[in-house]
């Protein structure tokens, strides 16, 4: 009977809280945005002790944004670890004679996030100083690591601006993460474009015009590309819009089909290396008795998730979330690599009696409409992370507050800037922010809080205001009650 009256004691406690009034920091940044109490959700809870956490509609499931990167970095540390690499190989299953490869050449993708074009080049290279000269067959691109291996064909765009980086869907082989270079330059009266690096095939019909706007802000007036195929396997790339004089920039674009543009490359970096082609680039995966000619592996994931977490790089995360499915797909014969991922996501939450009810997962990055995690469910994650083995790679991860990544030019006056380790979240209607911050005696408190609303940017003040409130040592005057939970005796 004691035990049922003490969990009693503690229900209604954590009831009391769930209800609790917003600190009056975040209220009022809240109502000066024009933004209701209920399009706010939040907990704060203390790290490694016992305490009353602050909580508002914690149980709601809310689109998260980007903070979803934290889901997907922490299972992948506690299941891949640290030191996991992507790798790309090139094989061979066709005899050299002379100077004459006799038959296709593959490459076999491993999810290596680094393979751009130096280091294409780099692995192309040993093959010439194999004494490989000419390539009579085809160039193969082996992306069945994931199932299926294009998992960007008929998924439609993101938003209204697919050609950006943050909207590429990754394969196995991402060669330049998909994308092409495009430099554009502007004097008073005219502006210039051209493909960097130049590819054969690429034809550019220029109509920007040049307009006032600050060179940051070149992308304002700018129109999605127009591809237009040609004869003989050319495209043409209709430029429209305006972009500012005086302004130079070098865009990565996601433009092309990637295997023609793949070819375009493949080609170019052969050719440099003063190697010749006789075939084309086709998709297949990799022939039985093939040798391994050259291999590259990334840095460790450990290293990228820095880049991942800092930059909020979707491109990353997305491939990072399907190699956790990718580890389950000897076992599973139909299901497909994300479906996989999905269910190893939830699998590491039950192990830490994590209650998934709301949870939606889609991708892994948050650049979703249908993702969705309640402040309870992220902060639960976020101190199981702290208490496992690979703590200190997540938040050498996070971003600065006040420092650096997508934190760098917020709260540089709070007592948060340099201490708190946050990612952030933004989408058009979902504002969020997740991580650790300690108050002023030390202590480290988890907090995570999302905005959802259609002017949900409006939010942003009052999830600083909260991040300010806790490093002012808010929660320590938020206490009350008696017992081991409260401040009494």
């Amino acid at each position: 009977m004691k035990r049922r009256a003490l969990f009693a004691g503690l229900a209604a406690l954590l009831a009391a809280a769930a209800h609790a009034e917003l600190p009056p920091p975040v209220s009022e940044a809240l109502r000066s945005a024009g933004l209701a109490d209920d399009s706010l959700a939040l907990m704060v809870a203390p790290l490694g002790r016992r305490g009353l956490p602050l909580t508002h509609q914690p149980d709601r499931a809310m689109q998260p944004g980007s903070t979803m990167k934290l889901v997907t970095s922490v299972v992948a540390l506690d299941r891949l670890g640290p030191n996991h690499r992507g790798f790309t190989e090139v094989l061979s299953a066709a005899p050299l004679e002379g100077d004459v490869l006799q038959g296709d050449l593959v490459l076999r993708g491993g999810a290596d996030p680094e393979l751009g074009l130096p280091q294409l080049w780099s692995l192309l290279a040993e093959l010439r100083w194999q004494g490989v000269q000419t390539i009579a067959g085809d160039i193969v691109l082996d992306r069945t690591l994931f199932r299926p291996p294009r998992i960007d064909i008929g998924v439609p765009p993101f938003d209204e601006t697919p050609e950006f980086a943050y909207n590429v869907i990754p394969d196995a082989l991402p060669i330049n993460g998909s994308l092409m270079g495009l430099e554009l330059r502007a004097d008073e009266t005219t502006v210039q474009a051209r493909p960097m690096p130049p590819l054969d095939g690429i034809e550019i019909d220029n109509r920007l015009q040049p307009n006032d706007r600050a060179c940051t802000d070149w992308d304002d007036d700018w129109r999605t590309p127009q591809v237009q195929p040609l004869d003989g396997g050319r495209v043409r790339l209709l430029l429209q819009g305006s972009f500012p004089r005086r302004c130079t920039q070098r865009a990565e674009l996601q433009l092309l089909d990637r295997n023609q543009q793949a070819e375009r490359q493949l080609r170019l970096l052969w050719q440099s290396l003063g190697g010749s082609w006789r075939g084309s680039v086709r998709e297949a995966a990799t022939p039985a008795g093939a040798r391994l000619l050259a291999r590259r592996e990334s840095r460790p994931w450990g290293e990228l998730l820095r880049q991942q977490n800092k930059q909020s790089d979707n491109l990353l995360t997305r491939l990072l979330y399907l190699q956790i499915g990718q580890r389950a797909m000897a076992d599973e014969a139909d299901a497909t690599t994300l479906a996989l991922a999905g269910r190893e996501v939830r699998r590491w939450f039950d192990e830490h009696r994590i209650d998934t009810r709301g949870l939606v997962l889609d991708n892994g990055s948050g650049l979703s409409r249908s993702e969705r995690i309640t402040p309870r469910q992220m902060v639960l994650l976020l101190q199981a992370a702290q208490a496992g083995r690979w703590a200190s790679e997540l938040l050498m991860s996070l971003p600065v507050a006040g420092v650096d990544g997508t934190m760098r030019n917020r709260l540089k006056a709070s007592p948060a800037a340099g201490w708190a380790r946050l990612k952030t979240g933004s989408l058009r209607n979902a504002n969020a922010i997740a991580g650790y911050v300690p108050d002023a005696q030390g202590r480290l408190w988890v907090v995570a809080a999302m905005v959802n609303h259609e002017q949900a940017e409006r939010g942003r003040a009052a999830l600083d205001a909260l991040v300010d409130w806790v490093a002012r040592s808010g929660m320590r005057r938020q206490r009350n009650g008696v017992g081991p939970l409260g401040s009494g005796p």
